[in-house]
């Protein structure tokens, strides 16, 4: 925990303090030469001898309470409260492919971690969005439910990998049908970025699927992840990441993994929405970006968060006492001796 939310406004103190110090001690020096114009200091002695001299109580407390309002600006923080705040968000949901095949390495370091990079680099630059992550192999799964928590989402995109899921091979129809389900409840246009080397083992779910996303009124914004020549999967790896072996078919022979555009293209052109070959984590997050605009928002709670309670209301009144003392500070006439006794 940080006491201070802007703790460089501490520092600021001090060469005010020392300024307030000089302009102060100029000031006297004024009143000195004034004094000897027009008096001349003995004078000038005589006719204050009766007024109390000013204290050097009444001058700290200008100080502590310029030093108070410092400390006010600071953001002094303790205790936690509860914040929620309500904004137009468009809904979105992001579907990662976690079969075997993301592990292929003719994108390096290999296909998944492409594919997490650039995540990362568009959760960082989608403010007006609340997103979803699914992952998905032969069947689907909600890794992170719909919401505007980037630490949350950031958490979730990294850790994903290769085979995290109890199933095998790769289905295009499940993370639709599953994403069409999250956004049903959200009016208006939404849209699933898929990212996939659009390998599919159930071809023929996918037209149900691209059915039920266009109900919905979701747009499919697909993501070729690999090559078209393709390249064989690693199976196992050793302690330096160098591949030992490769992942074979039931029959023996050694799997080599292509990237497969022509069902994504279909699924993206069926939904409304976009299919994009992977290039680099800047370029394809600019071009998603650009694919989102349009998408309709709706007004929502965003995440509840806790926050420290800002307290500087206490530093602030502080002040205001001590100025407050500064300025009713009295400078009346001395108790005379025949006073005192009196």
């Amino acid at each position: 925990m940080e006491l201070f939310a802007r703790p460089v406004y501490l520092l600021y103190f001090v060469p005010a303090a020392a300024l307030t110090a000089l302009v102060f001690w100029a000031g006297r020096k004024l009143k000195e030469r004034a004094v000897n114009a027009l008096f001349g200091r003995a004078a000038y002695a005589k006719l204050t001898a009766h007024l109390r001299p000013v204290s050097a109580w009444r001058t700290a407390l200008f100080f502590l309470a310029e030093f108070f309002l410092f400390a006010a600006l600071a953001g002094p923080q303790w205790g936690t409260e509860i914040i929620e705040a309500q904004g137009a968000f468009a809904q979105t949901v992001i579907a990662v492919d976690v079969s075997a095949s993301m592990r292929a390495r003719d994108l390096r370091p290999d296909r998944l971690d492409n594919a997490k990079n650039m995540l990362r680099m568009l959760v960082n630059n989608l403010n007006e969005e609340r997103i979803g992550i699914i992952a998905f192999t032969s069947q689907a799964y909600i890794q992170c439910p719909i919401t505007t928590d980037d630490d949350a989402l950031q958490y979730f995109i990294s850790a994903l990998r290769p085979d995290m899921l109890p199933v095998n091979g790769t289905s295009l129809a499940a993370p639709v049908s599953l994403a069409a389900k999250m956004l049903a409840k959200y009016p208006g246009q939404k849209a699933l970025i898929l990212l996939t080397d659009g390998e599919d083992h159930s071809p023929k779910d996918l037209e149900t699927a691209q059915q039920t996303a266009a109900k919905y009124g979701v747009r499919v914004i697909a993501i070729g992840i690999g090559t078209k020549e393709g390249t064989l999967i690693p199976a196992r790896t050793d302690a330096a990441g160098n591949v030992s072996e490769y992942k074979k078919d039931k029959q023996g022979n050694t799997v080599v993994s292509k990237l497969d555009e022509k069902p994504l293209i279909e699924l993206a052109q069926a939904t409304g929405g976009v299919y994009i070959s992977y290039t680099s984590p800047a370029q394809v997050a600019a071009r998603v970006e650009e694919s989102l605009r349009g998408l309709d928002k709706t007004l929502s709670s965003a995440v509840k968060r806790a926050a420290y309670k800002n307290r500087y209301q206490i530093p602030l009144l502080l002040a205001m006492l001590c100025l407050a003392a500064y300025l009713l500070w009295p400078r009346g006439r001395k108790p005379q001796s025949g006073e005192k006794n009196a």
